[in-house]
């Protein structure tokens, strides 16, 4: 028998997540019946990608109950699962900050992050004290940035059933592709890539039971110069057998994951354009680029291009637009693991309570886990090599202890200090010219008055004689 239940979207403006959602549930039988209550401040989005999602369940026959609000506590209450995938501020504002970066002589993404995530973080927080009033028993599934900060701040603030959800790890399977091989289910591979969100490491892999590193490592013998040398990407993110990859897997003896490719630990992967195209390829140099954002904004519009004509089509068939496979998503099979002890392994994040060592309990780590009926339950996973924990597994959680303490206690010597850690800085007013630039941004008046210094007029004035 199939078990109705309530979930609750936060930021559903989002077509392709809100709608392959929708998708999921559709062709999972054992949630027939539930409720899906779209939330989200665009009033233009929401109403379109409703209705879009009503006509997809209505064309399959399913019994799905699916309606929209911009009230937030309306779309809490009485929800048992709540998927937040909203960010506060948006591709355009970071488009933005990106512009005033450049200005200081950072490059794109290698400046310090100023002010952080503090909005997002506001955002998620307000989230869960609203659940902690409204509906103290439902599961809070993450699936906006920033997971790791964000799940960690969370975690530790609230009681709140929270797991945090990325992508990065299906990164896994680009590998084996690439190698040649066939992949005709995700239990093909089985493997273990433990870290932090954006920071995780293929301890093992194996295809159909036989180790998948020797494969990776005759590839990079005799089939990698090739590769590089002939490989377009057709994805802005589509840098897994990237040289910066394979480089990071000489470096530390594991394969990188995901958005372990990119991360921000190695600078020197990030310097300018040209330093990202010879590692990630010529095309996009990676995602992170002047290049590669922009396309990669312009594809969220042409999909919301295609959202808008097709809900302005009442001919249309939105099955036959959106298909009837179900997504690599991992929200869907997680609830009904939960709700209908569907048994099955996810890649996680929740707070480490020894999983991962060397990290404290109250750290959210990236690990695999066995969810059913009965809740989460992570995997014990290898320790990692003493190399990686030092050189990029410490300092990350240092930076995201740094982001949280700096939110927690308003200290705008924080953000200078942030600043002054980028390769791309060369003195100190630099730095400060950078945070004093971000803060006057319009829109960013209340962050502005939350970052002080907080050690007193001394602080304060001491600047003042340094401008």
């Amino acid at each position: 028998m199939p078990t109705p239940i309530k979930i609750a979207v936060i930021g559903a403006g989002s077509a392709t997540f809100s709608l392959g959602l929708v998708k999921d549930l559709c062709l999972t039988p054992n949630l027939a019946g539930s409720f899906v209550h779209f939330m989200d401040i665009n009033e233009e989005r929401l109403p379109m990608i409703t209705k879009l999602a009503q006509r997809y369940s209505q064309e399959l026959g399913q019994d799905l109950r699916i309606e929209s609000t911009t009230d937030r506590h309306e779309a809490l209450r009485d929800a048992d699962f709540v998927i937040n995938t909203a960010d506060a501020k948006g591709h355009y504002h970071a488009a933005a900050m990106r512009d005033i970066i450049a200005k200081h002589g950072y490059y794109y993404s290698t400046g310090a992050s100023v002010p952080g995530s503090y909005y997002n973080f506001n955002l998620m927080m307000s989230v869960v004290r609203d659940m902690e009033e409204i509906c103290p028993d439902a599961w809070l599934i993450q699936s906006g940035n920033p997971v790791f900060s964000g799940c960690t701040l969370m975690t530790r603030e609230s009681d709140i059933k929270i797991i945090g959800l990325c992508h990065g790890h299906y990164g896994v399977y680009g590998i084996a592709r690439t190698l040649g091989l066939e992949i005709n289910s995700l239990k093909d591979l089985t493997w273990q890539a433990p870290g932090l969100n954006h920071n995780v490491w293929l301890t093992f892999c194996y295809y159909r039971g036989q180790d998948m590193y020797p494969m990776i490592d005759e590839w990079i013998e005799t089939k990698a110069d090739e590769y590089w040398r002939t490989h377009v990407p057709e994805r802005t993110h589509d840098i897994q057998m990237s040289k910066g990859a394979i480089h990071q897997y000489m470096m530390y003896g594991l394969m990188p994951i995901g958005d372990t490719v990119r991360s921000g630990q190695s600078w020197w992967y990030h310097t300018d354009l040209a330093t990202k195209q010879f590692w990630f390829f010529d095309k996009f140099g990676g995602p992170d680029t002047d290049i590669a954002r922009p396309q990669y904004v312009k594809g969220l519009e042409e999909k919301l291009a295609m959202i808008k004509r097709l809900a302005s089509d009442p001919k249309a068939s939105v099955v036959q637009e959106l298909g009837q496979e179900k997504t690599r998503e991992q929200q869907v099979p997680i609830i009904d693991a939960l709700v209908n002890n569907v048994e099955e392994q996810f890649e996680v994040n929740i707070p480490n309570n020894g999983v991962l060592a060397g990290i404290p309990d109250d750290v959210v780590v990236e690990v695999p886990a066995i969810i059913n009926k009965g809740g989460v339950f992570p995997m014990q996973v290898e320790p990692l090599p003493p190399k990686v924990m030092y050189e990029m597994i410490y300092p990350n959680w240092l930076a995201m202890e740094r982001e949280l303490l700096a939110y927690k206690t308003g200290d705008r010597t924080q953000l200078i200090w942030n600043a002054l850690q980028s390769n791309k800085t060369h003195s100190y007013e630099q730095a400060v010219a950078l945070v004093k630039d971000v803060m006057g941004v319009e829109g960013h008046e209340e962050v502005d008055e939350f970052f002080k210094f907080v050690n007193g007029e001394s602080a304060m004035l001491m600047e003042r004689k340094l401008r």
